[in-house]
Formats: C-alpha cells, structure tokens, sequence
C-alpha cells in the first residue's frame, strides 16, 4: 500500500507498535482514538484536541475501507485519504489504518494508556455493533482507560447526505422526504419489532456452486470459448437464504424444505443455516438436492452459463403427504409465513391448498427462472397476504407487457384477494401497494457486485415489515436498504446482517 500523502505520521500498525513501546520506555502516554473519520471536520478536530490533553501521544487509527459499516456507498473517501487528511493536524502523531472490523487488534497491539471515544459511545446500549464493550475489555486488559470526549459531536453522514451526495437527484429527493417523515430511531424500532416474530420460511433449498475461471480465448480448432479454472465456492441458497435472512432479523425460524434423497448433501446444509434455524426435512425420491452451477468470469464476476443438477419433477404421493402434513404441524402457530416458490416440485397443489387454508399471514414469491419460465406464475395460489415479485414476473403472470404497472397490480390484488404488492424494479428500486395506495422507492444501491439472491432477502424483510405492521414508506425503504447490502454480497457468501442494515439506516437518515 502506499504511504497516505507520503506523511512521515503514517505507520502500519507493528512499525507503529515498536516506537510507541520505545516512546512508553521515555515517559510518554500514549492516547488512541479509533474511527471512520470520513469527511474530516471541526468535530473531528475538537475530538482529536481533546483527546491529545489526556496524554503525551496522539495515535489515531482508521478503520479499513473493507470494514467501514455505513451502506454501500461508503465510506465516501477511501482510507489513504482519510489518513491523509488526519495526518495534516497539528494534535496527531501518528496514523495507521486497522485492517480489523473492531478496534480490539489494534489496542492489543499498540497498548495505550488512554484509548478515546466520541460521547455518543458514552451508552453501550447506543452501539448497535457491541464493539465498545469488546474495545473497553481490551483496554482494561491492556492497563489503559477509557475517556469520552465532551465536546460537540458533528456528523459526517450528515454533512455526506447533504454536501456530498451518492445518489441521483430522484432518490435524494425521496430521502429527504422521507427524513421529514421518520428519523433513524424510528425505523430501527420497526426492525427491532421483527425480533418476536415466529416465522415459518417454506420453499426449495438451493445449493449455488459459483466455478471461477479465467478467460484464455477462442479454441485453436473449434468456435469454442476457452476458460482456464480458477476455483469454487458453494453457497446455501433458495429457501436456506430467505431462512438466514429471515434469521438476522428474527428470534425464532422454522424452515420447511426438502433436500435429495440420492444427494442430500444435509451436512453442509446444516452447517451453513442460522443458529437460530430450525430445519424440517423431508428427502424427495429420485432427486439430489438442488444444485445451481454457475461458471463464473472471476475478476468482474460475469455468468457465463449455469447448469441445474436437479429433478423438477413434483412430489410422488407418499412424498408429498409428508410433506404437507409437515406443513400443517409448523405454520399453525406462526405469526408469518414465507413461501419462497422456485418452481422446482416441491409445492404442488395439495400443498399450496394447506398454505392458503391456514389462518396465519402468508407472504408469496414465485421465482421465475430457466427451468419454468412458461409454468410458473403467482396465480398458481388463490389466496396471499402480501406478494413480492419482480416486475417481469407479475408481467409474464398477466401476459401484458404495456400495461401500466398499477393496472396490472390491481388485476394480480383481485385474482388472489392480496391487499400488499410490493414490485422489485431492479435499478428503479421497488414499489408498494396496500389499500391506501402507491409508494414508489428508488433504489440505494451505489454499484453491484452479484445480483444473485438479491429478490430473496428483499422478499425476507418486506415479508416480515409488512406482517408486524410497519408503514408502507418504510417497508419499501427497507426493501431497497437490504436489497443495497446483497448486491454487495457475492452469491449467498452470507446472509443481510441487521447490524450492518441498522448501520445503513442511521447514516442514511442523518
């Protein structure tokens, strides 16, 4: 990495760990302040001025771009430049940048006397990450204290959101609307409600298997596109990720699937599904668990071409009774359904009759994709709480492709008496019907890394914000704040974390 503005204060953290040691030898007190440090401004400095009176020497340690938790269009500068704005106050000895989500490594490392934290921190319970009780753990176990800052706090999200805007002018309009209406606190109390929620998720578990290659070029002989392998990544997606997004957010998780009975690959499964999951199986005959094999570009993570290891074939008879009476033992004292439909043969007729007979919220998705394109459509259940789909999807179910969209939601609120329609629109965010209206969302992602798995955690956490009640501009503007965070997610690689999505919501609304 090279040296932020080329400052002779900038050290990496075991150089840096070497002259504090040497520095204590002489007398000195080594203070330390950890942070951001986005958008230096006059709070920073009064903070770092403060700071400095309580020892000998200043070290101020930023957090790694990788580990900066504020959204996806975050942080705004990335870390050589934050260390060299720091560099330039006359308070600060040293700079170095932590590679580490938490401050904890670099307090072990560089054992200072007093480590500084802004007043905000001055209440654990504020912190939404944990990290401070951690930080002052290790502070303690290194001999120093823990001294909070009196000054005024400024806030670089707010100076951000205003000065220096990451979205376009439609969706900063939005934002500023929508502050008008809801502050941070607000909405993370609507997330903090989900918490109680009993959930049942239903649908195909999914194994994506991402193979990396690297492009060599056109076979000498034949019109063939040649890739060099790389390596491979396999994922749990389908139903198991609805069901770990739905776990981040909840306390309770039932999660009613089926795995192959040739191929059930359970271990695995297992072991990549929430702890606060609790699995039911059934095992289809004649089946692997299914696959989803993805070849993928590595260095711009481009799909080449997928291929299906499956048997979409419907449950046998004695499968599929299974199958439902399971259904019927865990959605009945549920406070909200998922039914995540890949189309693959796991919710036949019977099955979608037991959904749409039961008392509790039921929530639908059907997925359209390669396999059932021309089957597989949300009309297939009579009956629906709320609907989440893709705007292709609800289009391909109303054979329209003109059609204004609230036409074609209003048709889709009469065939299966659903009164809340939340529409994905991709780049254009989502949209949300209920019986007092629309509400349009525009999107808050900033760039995409993997769209893949993106519709499920939207369907997760809309599923679960509509059944407790919250508002239909914040569900939409939650939709769009988890769908923002998995499309930096490559595949299923990990489920939306609430801390991470609570990061996301109080630098937004600042």
């Amino acid at each position: 990495m090279r040296s932020p503005g080329r400052s002779s204060k900038f050290l990496e953290i075991a150089a840096l760990a070497a002259v504090l040691e040497e520095r204590r030898r002489n007398g000195s007190r080594i203070v330390l302040c950890h942070g951001v440090f986005d958008l230096l401004h006059v709070g920073h400095i009064r903070h770092f001025a403060e700071a400095k009176r309580q020892g000998d020497v200043l070290v101020v340690s930023l957090t790694h771009d990788q580990h900066v938790n504020k959204g996806p269009h975050r942080p705004a500068f990335d870390d050589t430049l934050r260390a060299e704005a720091v560099s330039a106050l006359a308070d600060v000895d040293f700079v170095t940048i932590s590679r580490s989500p938490t401050a904890v490594e670099v307090i072990q490392s560089l054992k200072p006397a007093v480590y500084v934290k802004g007043p905000d921190y001055r209440s654990a319970s504020d912190d939404v990450t944990g990290a401070i009780l951690q930080e002052e753990t290790a502070v303690r176990e290194v001999g120093g204290t823990v001294y909070y800052t009196t000054a005024q706090t400024f806030s670089s999200s707010s100076l951000i959101n205003r000065h220096l805007p990451a979205f376009p002018q439609t969706t900063e309009t939005f934002l500023a609307r929508f502050r008008d209406r809801y502050d941070a606190k607000t909405v993370i109390g609507y997330l903090d409600a989900l918490r109680e929620l009993r959930v049942v998720v239903v649908g195909e578990a999914i194994l994506d298997e991402y193979v990396y290659v690297d492009q060599m070029g056109k076979s000498s002989k034949d019109p063939v596109l040649a890739m060099r392998y790389d390596s491979k990544e396999l994922f749990a997606g389908g139903s198991l990720a609805v069901a770990n997004h739905v776990a981040s957010f909840c306390g309770s998780v039932e999660l009613v699937t089926y795995l192959g009975k040739n191929d059930p690959q359970e271990s695995f499964v297992r072991a990549h599904l929430h702890p606060n999951v609790r699995a039911n199986f059934i095992y289809k005959s004649n089946s692997p668990t299914i696959v989803k094999r993805r070849y993928v570009e590595k260095t711009l993570l481009s799909k080449l071409f997928e291929i299906y290891f499956f048997n979409d074939d419907p449950l046998v008879s004695d499968d599929e009774a299974r199958f439902c009476e399971l259904l019927g033992e865990r959605i009945g004292e549920s406070d909200a359904i998922v039914v995540a439909d890949f189309g693959h043969g796991l919710l036949t007729r019977k099955a979608i009759d037991v959904l749409a007979g039961c008392d509790g919220f039921l929530a639908v998705n059907t997925q359209v994709n390669a396999a059932n394109i021309r089957f597989h459509a949300i009309s297939k259940y009579p009956r629906a709480d709320f609907v989440c789909i893709n705007e292709a999807e609800l289009r391909l179910d109303a054979r329209s492709r003109h059609e204004p969209l609230p036409e074609l939601v209003a048709g889709l609120r009469g065939r299966l008496a659903c009164e809340r329609v939340l529409v994905t629109r991709g780049s254009q965010g989502v949209a949300y019907y209920d019986e007092v209206g629309e509400v349009i969302c525009p999107a808050l992602a900033t760039k995409v890394l993997d769209r893949v798995g993106s519709g499920d955690a939207v369907l997760a956490i809309s599923s679960l914000c509509v059944a407790a009640g919250v508002p239909a501009e914040a569900v939409g503007f939650l939709a769009n704040v988890v769908g923002a965070l998995k499309v930096q997610i490559v595949g299923n690689a990990s489920a939306v974390d609430r801390t991470a999505a609570v990061k996301f919501v109080q630098a937004l609304l600042k």
